[in-house]
């Protein structure tokens, strides 16, 4: 029977991914790897009711085409959402046995707005924006630019559920 071994957390990148071999590099099999660290921010009531808060680091491993298609986006101060699982490295070092735990993501999500990192002043810290579609006067359309006339409601047929 297999253990559970899940781990879901939002955080705060805590620097650039930059381009050094440490943090994003590609396996000699052509896989791509992203080392990001986090900081999730935690609120606690004191005995004396007041609150405080505690920060916690963790280091986040990601891999293959999410790491690629994230390389741009992964800037300091960005929020993200990370579902993955829990892998314990272990190794030994001038005869003494040493361990971390780190988290393997399984997707990442790219949460909030600008982060204290994004240079280009967008709110999304560098993602992609939305472009409406240009005017056009030879459009296909009607003049209301919908593609559909709207007198029965905007849709262009009954809805079978």
């Amino acid at each position: 029977m297999t253990d559970l071994n899940q781990v879901a957390l939002i955080g705060r990148l805590t620097r650039d991914l930059g381009t050094d071999e440490r943090s994003f590099a590609y396996l000699p099999n052509g896989t791509a790897r992203a080392n990001v660290s986090i900081a999730v921010n935690r609120s606690r009531r004191g005995a004396d009711g007041s609150w405080s808060d505690e920060v916690s680091y963790f280091d986040i491993t990601i891999w293959g085409k999410t790491a690629e298609n994230l390389k741009p986006y992964l800037l300091k101060g960005k929020q993200i959402a990370i579902e993955g699982y829990l892998r314990q490295d272990r190794w030994e070092k001038d005869g003494k046995t040493n361990s971390k735990v780190n988290i393997v993501a399984n997707s990442v999500q790219l949460l909030g707005g600008k982060g204290e990192g994004a240079s280009n002043g967008s709110d999304l810290g560098g993602a992609p924006r939305f472009q409406p579609r240009p005017q056009a006067s030879s459009s296909n359309y009607p003049a209301n630019d919908a593609p559909y006339p709207a007198d029965d409601g905007g849709f262009p047929e009954d809805i079978p559920f």
